[in-house]
């Protein structure tokens, strides 16, 4: 069985007393999508930086397709990176930008002009190589340095949150443009951000990172319908959260006390707790069940009734807040675009239901 193209092996960094990356492992296979998503200051780009060489670890292994590369200096690795701010260059044209690493090599002209026009093939982009970087769009600029980078052949290509400076309708442009470049160059991505979005669109396998440790690792997926952790279920995607106390556990069900009047019932998937132990307990807007009539929502663990008070119109993307009796902070409830409830209103009386099997139990101290 061939190697990862990356694998990284109990990788520490302390900064002083400061852990900022606190054993972490994880393999990268050939041709896939990886990304690092986190808070700030979680660890990610110093993951990044040890990877590509700037940083050297405190202890721990990194190798690439099987070799360690610790004592191989950055500019020797088979890795090359694109940073947020590209750092392309002004005075250079766009073929001159994306030849440059070539020319640093000592290849002669006619392959370097050779293969900058196959990399503009490849990023959608034929014929543009005598333009000026100021002539491009945000867009286009991505992709000039991407290909930058491709040229190289690297074995990984690290990319340390390339979007954060496009705006938002470019950002979710790039998303889609990422992944297709990623499988047509058919190179490896290591990806670092915060962005949930980012990450969930175009990875192959995602790894959540906090406090400098990886909390889960797995598909999109997995992460979304399956948090392993209390921090997981919070950071990707949105939800409804509450804290408490566990009333009653059994049968892979358990009944939390969020309020003295309040009770609410979710799944503990594999977890064990037990009767008075503190837990959080995480239910995602869209597995929530809007009504007008509570008889439409009997078959539901979890049911409350309560009234409008706020809509957050959104296109598919829209919510209502619905506030409850029993101590509860307003509810986020995904707004069904069927149409049904074109005319709600704030101040509304409604109903909501949702499963228990769809509601994540954690222990308390799993988000610490």
């Amino acid at each position: 069985m061939p190697a990862p193209d990356l694998r990284c092996s109990d990788l520490t960094k302390a900064f002083g007393d400061a852990l900022a990356v606190d054993h972490v492992n994880f393999e990268v296979p050939a041709g896939s999508f990886f990304s690092i998503l986190g808070p700030s200051g979680c660890g990610k780009t110093t993951i990044m930086r040890m990877v590509a060489g700037f940083l050297e670890p405190t202890s721990g292994d990194i190798a690439i397709k099987g070799k360690s590369v610790l004592d191989v200096p950055p500019n020797r690795r088979p890795v090359n990176m694109v940073f947020q701010h590209l750092a392309l260059f002004p005075m250079m044209n766009v073929a001159d930008n994306i030849g440059y690493g070539l020319r640093r090599q000592g290849m002669g002209r006619a392959d370097i002009a050779r293969k900058v026009d196959e990399a503009l093939d490849r990023i959608g982009l034929p014929g543009i190589g005598p333009r000026k970087i100021d002539e491009l769009s945000g867009g286009q600029k991505q992709r000039v340095a991407i290909a930058r980078c491709m040229v190289l052949e690297p074995d990984v290509l690290l990319l340390d949150e390339p979007l954060g400076a496009l705006d938002l309708k470019l950002r979710e442009q790039m998303k889609v443009e990422l992944k297709k470049l990623q499988a047509a160059f058919e190179t490896t991505f290591v990806y670092i951000t915060h962005d949930q979005g980012e990450a969930l669109v175009m990875s192959d396998a995602i790894a959540v990172m906090n406090n400098g440790r990886f909390e889960q690792t797995g598909s999109a997926q997995d992460l979304y319908y399956r948090p392993q952790t209390a921090f997981v279920a919070g950071f990707v995607g949105d939800a409804n959260a509450w804290s408490g106390q566990v009333a009653r556990a059994e049968g892979g069900f358990a009944e939390i006390e969020v309020s003295p009047e309040t009770t609410v019932r979710g799944a503990l998937h594999g977890r064990t707790l037990g009767q008075f132990d503190p837990a959080r307990v995480f239910v995602r807007p869209e597995a929530i069940r809007l009504a007008y009539s509570p008889a439409e929502l009997e078959h539901f663990d979890n049911r409350r009734s309560g009234t409008v008070e706020q809509i957050l119109f959104n296109g598919a993307a829209s919510r209502v807040q619905v506030s409850v009796a029993g101590g509860l902070k307003p509810i986020d409830v995904s707004l069904p675009q069927s149409g049904e409830y074109h005319s709600l209103a704030i101040g509304q009386s409604v109903h909501i239901g949702w499963s228990a099997e769809q509601c994540n139990v954690f222990a308390a101290e799993a988000d610490a």
